[in-house]
């Protein structure tokens, strides 16, 4: 998935889309854009302006594209009563944001390149299909070959005082984790809105 400048994209759909706009230097650009369009009174936003918005935000944050995102969602809404759910349950378990979450890698679009590069076993086997979905009771480790690789240097020292999110296990030494359950909507970012993606493509 191709994406433009992440600090204008940043700026339009909110800083947690990309983790390089959770920065003091993303504020202070942030903060003098506000200065400049303090002249121009914003338009309110329609309806279908919040939802476009949100489900560019989500898109944005997991790096997937519209046609990924629109099967997710296709399949989330056969049950409707748990369509929020199985949408936030899609996101998490691909194993690229797997990857991230366990802290592998600190950032989604770098743990992409992980698993693409080959750098990622799953259950002993390399994956190198970033979207693949993990399930419970999965083994993802870092490729054997790979852990004396430049990229992976110094992982340990930094993992130290990392906690991975509940519904998975992580041993630092050995550079592999588990997966213990599905994940759950409670932890999902505060800053995303599921409610307004599901009625976007309910249009």
């Amino acid at each position: 998935m191709k994406i433009g400048p992440k600090y204008k994209i940043g700026k339009r759909l909110g800083a947690s889309v990309f983790e390089k706009c959770q920065t003091q230097k993303f504020v202070l650009s942030e903060s003098r854009s506000k200065k400049r369009r303090t002249s121009r009174r914003p338009g309110a936003l329609s309806d279908y302006g919040k939802q476009f918005i949100e489900k560019q935000k989500v898109r944005y944050m997991y790096g997937i594209t519209e046609k990924q995102f629109s099967k997710y969602i296709k399949d989330a809404t056969k049950s409707p009563s748990e369509s929020k759910d199985k949408i936030f349950q899609k996101l998490e378990t691909r194993l690229d944001n797997v990857v991230y979450r366990l802290g592998i890698a600190q950032t989604r679009r770098f743990a992409r390149q992980m698993v693409s590069h080959g750098h990622i076993f799953v259950g002993g086997k390399r994956v190198t299909v970033p979207s693949y979905q993990v399930v419970i009771g999965d083994i993802i480790s870092v490729r054997p070959n790979s852990k004396e690789k430049g990229l992976f240097i110094g992982i340990t020292e930094r993992l130290e005082n990392y906690s991975a999110p509940k519904w998975l296990s992580f041993d630092e030494k050995k550079l592999d984790g588990s997966v213990l359950s599905l994940p759950d909507l409670s932890t999902a970012d505060a800053s995303i809105d599921l409610d307004l993606v599901l009625e976007f493509y309910s249009r």
